[in-house]
């Protein structure tokens, strides 16, 4: 869950920008990766400290820093010591339970957003569970740093992509490889509601065929996903509109369009999620329609058999009882003449219920 708030507690009491490290993911060693481009040249040194990134200053190209894993704060605080970086935004970084949010400072932009990712998926139950990781951007004129908490493979398409000389990102600024980061996250969503709409159908036909606890239980596992992948994915769509009527010089008039086109994803993903809440319900519904109309074809059938022992019943009760001057008693026949009233009396009734079509 996205708000399990487990840590934060540690932060009371403390003064605004205080550095600590709350999350759900503790990498024991924070990993840096620089790669400093431009037009012709690339290179991806080995960076130990953060004092190494210094001499990319001097530099005319781009150069993206990511950190993974943010339990060390040191690095943290040392990279907002070098690249006067408010403590505020170090704390909101360090602080993985953000609301995505923009903000914009003199020298720099921040952005923070979450990351989503297919955690698990059981292949017999079509089950799976979604991860939920903060990565957090900051911008300057010409460096680009990304703040994730573990390590995976999100940015290796893009990191291919800078390789790639032939690509546009190689000639143009840090506005374009934010655009790129942005787009690379964003895009990520798409994967994992190409897993639901698949669970959904699966469900679908569930409930269709024998619907059972099991679905009701999936059902509601698939709801509670969902919430929380709207409480993340919905305030990207404010993120986008902010960056978008920003004037900020970081951002060049020229890329708005391509973040017009993040933003556009962003609207069709919070299309389907919601278009995925209504299905969800209306699955919830059929599965109780399913339910009462299952109970009534039981409670159908009950009622047939009641029907025809009724009669039978009242007629058993008749003779059941011990006068003594009962003339049918003393009959020859009278005992196959009651068998033929039992047979026939069923009979008749099952011809008239198929007859009315409640059979």
């Amino acid at each position: 869950m996205i708000d399990s708030f487990a840590g934060v507690s540690k932060k009371v009491g403390m003064p605004p920008g205080s550095l600590i490290h709350v999350g759900d993911f503790d990498e024991e060693e924070t990993r840096i990766s620089v790669i400093d481009y431009g037009r012709i040249d690339l290179e991806e040194p080995v960076v130990e400290t953060v004092e190494d990134l210094l001499k990319f200053r001097e530099k005319d190209s781009i150069t993206w820093v990511c950190l993974e894993g943010l339990k060390n704060v040191e690095i943290t605080e040392l990279i907002g010591k070098y690249f006067d970086i408010h403590p505020l935004v170090l704390e909101d970084i360090l602080n993985t339970h953000q609301r995505p949010k923009f903000e914009e400072f003199d020298d720099y932009l921040y952005i923070v957003l979450k990351g989503l990712s297919l955690q698990h998926r059981d292949s017999s139950s079509g089950e799976f569970r979604v991860e939920y990781e903060q990565i957090s951007i900051l911008v300057l004129n010409d460096f680009v740093f990304t703040f994730k908490e573990r390590k995976d493979d999100l940015f290796v398409p893009l990191i291919q992509r800078i390789r790639n000389s032939s690509g546009r990102i190689r000639s143009l600024g840090s506005d374009y490889l934010t655009y790129a980061l942005l787009d690379t996250i964003v895009d990520q969503n798409f994967v994992l509601l190409d897993s639901m709409d698949e669970r959904i159908d699966a469900i679908e036909e569930e409930l269709l065929a024998n619907p059972t606890s099991e679905t009701l239980m999936a059902i509601q596992r698939l709801k509670r996903e969902l919430i929380d992948i709207r409480r993340s994915t919905s305030p990207q769509r404010e993120l986008l509109s902010a960056i978008l009527r920003s004037d900020h010089g970081l951002i060049s008039e020229k890329i708005h369009i391509y973040y017009r086109d993040v933003f556009d994803h962003v609207l069709r993903i919070t299309e389907s999620v919601d278009s995925y809440r209504d299905m969800l319900g209306g699955l919830l519904d059929i599965y109780v329609s399913s339910v009462s109309n299952k109970m009534n074809e039981i409670m159908k059938i009950l009622t047939v058999f009641a029907s025809i022992f009724i009669p039978l019943t009242f007629i058993a009760g008749i003779y059941g009882m011990n006068f003594e001057y009962m003339p049918e008693l003393k009959w020859k026949w009278s005992y196959p003449a009651l068998w033929v009233v039992f047979v026939t009396i069923p009979t008749v009734l099952l011809v008239y219920f198929k007859k009315k079509k409640w059979l």
